[in-house]
């Protein structure tokens, strides 16, 4: 196992305390993002970030680069405050956010010239860097000419030329296929581990929880609304680890509880959801991936129950997709958590023996009672004389509470829902809702998947 450079003497390398962050909403309204983040990354070790879409993993990596400030707290790295960005620290973004007209030395050697490195050291230690994460021989192609893994090795090249202590991760692996992304990390790992890597600390942010429990010394899983530290899990297994061993699995099974506790509402005898409040995100599930879950989980070996890795493997939901969906049904009473396991509430046990008819009749049923901007959107469309309003009545609604961003996804989100439940219909070229049957149903909204 990589030993730290004497953490006791140094220190953290990187720390927040008290961090809090908020970002203006499109009517000028605080949207507070992160509320009293205390984290500690210290010589030596891996640190996951997990936690839902909008709870400000990538806003934590930012403040911990330098690149935005934090509203309140500190940011301290090596002991000293940080205020702007910090050269000791390096990020790797989803994106790969290559320069395409730049070969892929040029793109590598790009943050050494922006530090004043003479060109003969840059293209030296540009080499090495390539040579590093295995792309030696491609110095002189241009991205276009590269595979998605090996673009995002150029990536990880560019921010290790600047020999970091410290590594940011922001979902470095997912916009990969899995098998790319699975060989890129145990590359990573394997440097990791005989030292050759210029970096004493990574923070890694990630969707999925058995890449964090693979990677990671610790685990921290943010909550959401806003973004709080909710647990803190150590992974005191010795590298490398086997994704199917029983000690990898139980504790993947372990983060999959700390992951859902308390995202899923429930009363106290965890069998209906809690009520949202009218301008509440809804999680970004389609009723296909609804449907899916509860037909996989009515069709499990236990009938009707199982835990989430065992869902997410049957359905082949990453843990990204895995957990609104999951939010979803039980919001609408469909199913509950109960330590981890998913099981089908006697109603959602009913939906999925119904006829389609049926299904449609218990949806909008739920959706009423549970879901309140859909009760809202049904109640103005009854009282609007004709019976329909442009959907931009309610996104302005929605603006005034999220960003443009989240609104937009949670107007798509109704309307999805709303209409496999009938509660109203949707006019996709006049971008309009509408009472059922009042105007044509052209469909779902524009950019929706299936």
């Amino acid at each position: 196992m990589r030993e730290p450079h004497d953490a006791a003497r140094t220190g953290p390398l990187l720390a927040l305390q008290g961090v809090c962050k908020s970002f203006r909403a499109a009517d000028g309204t605080l949207r507070p993002v992160l509320d009293h983040i205390d984290l500690v990354l210290r010589d030596g070790e891996i640190v996951a970030l997990l936690g839902p879409s909008g709870s400000g993993k990538s806003t934590v990596l930012r403040i911990l680069a330098g690149l935005i400030g934090a509203d309140v707290g500190s940011v301290h790295y090596r002991g000293q405050p940080v205020y702007g960005p910090v050269h000791g620290v390096a990020m790797v973004f989803q994106s790969f956010a290559l320069f395409p007209w730049l070969t892929v030395q040029g793109n590598v050697e790009l943050g050494l010239e922006a530090r004043g490195v003479p060109a003969a050291e840059r293209e030296r230690r540009a080499h090495q860097a390539i040579a590093l994460i295995g792309l030696a021989g491609f110095e002189g192609a241009l991205p276009r000419e590269l595979s998605g893994g090996m673009r995002q090795r150029v990536g990880i090249a560019r921010a290790l030329v600047v020999e970091p202590e410290v590594l940011l991760m922001d979902e470095a692996f997912s916009a990969l296929d899995v098998l790319t992304g699975e060989r890129l990390r145990e590359d990573i790992l394997a440097l990791w581990r005989t030292g050759a890597l210029p970096t004493r600390a990574m923070l890694v942010v990630s969707h999925d929880i058995e890449e964090a429990v693979l990677m990671a010394d610790r685990i921290l899983v943010l909550g959401s609304d806003p973004g709080r530290l909710r647990a803190e899990l150590p992974v005191p297994l010795p590298r490398p680890r086997l994704a199917d061993s029983l000690e990898v699995r139980e504790l993947v099974d372990e983060v999959y509880g700390l992951m859902t506790a308390g995202a899923a509402p429930t009363t106290r005898d965890g069998m209906e959801p809690d009520r949202l409040h009218l301008i509440d995100r809804l999680p970004a599930a389609s009723v296909t991936a609804i449907i899916n879950l509860l037909e996989r989980l009515a069709r499990a070996p236990m009938p009707g129950r199982a835990t989430l890795p065992v869902v997410a493997a049957s359905t082949e939901l990453t843990d990204a997709q895995l957990l609104p969906v999951t939010r979803a049904v039980s919001l609408l009473g469909l199913a509950h958590l109960v330590q981890g396991e998913l099981q089908l509430t006697p109603l959602g046990r009913r939906y999925v023996d119904g006829s389609h008819t049926l299904r449609r009749e218990i949806f909008g049923q739920q959706l009423l009672a549970h879901v309140p901007l859909v009760a809202h959107i049904r109640h103005a469309l009854e009282q609007h004389p004709q019976g329909a309003m442009p959907e931009k009545a309610f996104l302005r609604l929605l603006q005034q509470h999220m960003d443009a961003r989240e609104a937009a996804q949670t107007l798509r989100t109704v309307i999805e829902w709303g209409r496999h439940g009938e509660v109203f219909g949707y006019d996709l070229h006049a971008r309009r809702i509408h009472l059922p049957g009042g105007e044509t149903d052209a469909g779902p909204p524009a950019g929706r998947r299936p």
